[in-house]
């Protein structure tokens, strides 16, 4: 990153806020390390709670009206609410406590690998995005700014494996958009600060069964028998590629493919089992896989088209498509543009460079689409950069952590004053 140039910063409050965070950046790593090594794999409901504890005590030093929401109404540990209203535009922050690693994986704690770079589970996704919410919140108090602010921050402990029902699951995050002009998401994004996200695609699933008629298979393809189970599922997998292959920022994919005489399929598990004799013809068939899409109308026109190829079956075949909603996609809206602008504008002044729009197609599902449509301006991907999230070599490049808490800071803070 380039060296901070304070002379492009003009008001006395934004250099200190400057000033705050190089001074708590000690602080800031402390409080890194230590939500790190408390393990929140999402199905660890005592992890989870704990690290929200953590975070808790930081926001209620803060002033904030902090909540626990109990996840128990959809089979998870819950999520934090840390509420601060004043005046001027309401702003929310989103994050979340919880990470892939469950409490079984041998990647466990935090490691300095150097002044620079440190490794452990969450570091970047997104423990490092909580602890810039919170440091940049420190930064505005010092400076006297954030008495003010109206600003609320949600961080959820089912975003790795969101709860069920869904709705229950992100009831807590919609009420607390309600009202809010600007949304904030402090994951890490595409790793590099030079970018942030501005949309999103979202994901579903899809299961498909299908049906042929068994019998002896030196009599396959003759109209008594037709062509079996294996072949119907090929051809209606190859017709979702013909149809729908290559078009923009629609994705998807066959994740699983069993066939034969009989087949049993664990969809939790994402595992099953198939037999079948090289002189029967198979009966069953099942697939099951994701689908991605940018915006509900593109979600929309991918499964009719995935359900037309299912209608054209051959002889002796039949088979059932069905979808399962999962998270919602961030459709690219001229409010997010804007939004992405004040925080290209505060880096540069702060001499960090500009910011501009990662591709959709390198933006994974996250929280912020839940409140898409309901906050108009949103960007994501703000939060500690490194790379192989979600990996056993999961590691945060330390030099962003202060850089990235300036942008933040000093955004919150252009945002409260252009709106008061």
């Amino acid at each position: 990153m380039l060296a901070v140039v304070l002379s492009q910063i003009s008001s006395a409050p934004e250099r200190a806020i400057v000033s705050a965070v190089d001074s708590g950046n000690a602080e800031a790593l402390a409080l890194l390390e230590k939500a790190v090594n408390i393990n929140s794999g999402t199905h660890n409901f005592p992890g989870v709670r704990a690290v929200g504890d953590v975070f808790r005590r930081e926001f209620d030093a803060l002033g904030f009206r902090t909540t626990w929401v109990d996840g128990a109404a959809f089979q998870r540990a819950g999520h934090l609410i840390a509420d601060h209203p004043g005046q001027g535009p309401r702003i929310l922050l989103i994050g979340h406590l919880d990470t892939v690693f469950e409490a079984d994986s041998p990647f466990q704690k935090f490691r300095r690998i150097d002044d620079r770079t440190a490794t452990g589970p969450g570091v970047i996704d997104m423990k490092g995005g909580d602890v810039i919410i919170v440091a940049a919140l420190k930064a505005l108090k010092s400076a006297g700014v954030l008495d003010d602010l109206n600003v609320i921050a949600v961080l959820t402990g089912d975003e790795e494996d969101a709860g069920d029902p869904q709705a229950a699951a992100r009831a807590a995050l919609v009420e607390a958009a309600k009202g809010a002009q600007y949304a904030l998401g402090f994951e890490d994004g595409p790793g590099d600060p030079k970018f942030a996200v501005t949309a999103r695609r979202g994901t579903s699933s899809w299961r498909l069964d299908v049906k042929g008629k068994t019998g002896h298979s030196s009599q396959i393809f003759r109209p008594v028998m037709g062509y079996g189970a294996n072949y119907e599922l090929a051809r209606i997998l190859d017709g979702f590629r013909r149809k729908l292959a290559g078009e923009e920022h629609l994705t998807f994919n066959a994740s699983l493919v069993l066939g034969g005489t009989a087949v049993e399929i664990d969809e939790v598990l994402s595992r099953g089992t198939a037999s079948g004799k090289t002189n029967v013809i198979p009966e069953r068939a099942v697939a099951i896989g994701d689908l991605r899409t940018l915006s509900k109308e593109q979600l929309q026109h991918a499964r009719e088209a995935m359900k037309a190829v299912v209608a054209e079956a051959l002889p002796q075949t039949s088979a059932t498509l069905t979808f399962e909603d999962g998270y919602p996609s961030l459709p690219p809206t001229d409010g997010n543009a804007r939004l992405l602008a004040e925080y290209d504008r505060a880096s540069r002044d702060l001499g960090f460079g500009p910011v501009a729009a990662v591709s959709p197609d390198r933006a994974g599902a996250a929280d912020v689409s839940f409140v898409s449509g309901q906050v108009k301006s949103i960007i994501d991907g703000i939060g500690l950069m490194g790379h192989d999230d979600h990996s056993p070599g999961e590691t945060a490049d330390l030099s962003t952590l202060p850089s990235q808490t300036k942008r933040a800071a000093v955004l919150l803070h252009r945002l409260h004053q252009a709106g008061r």
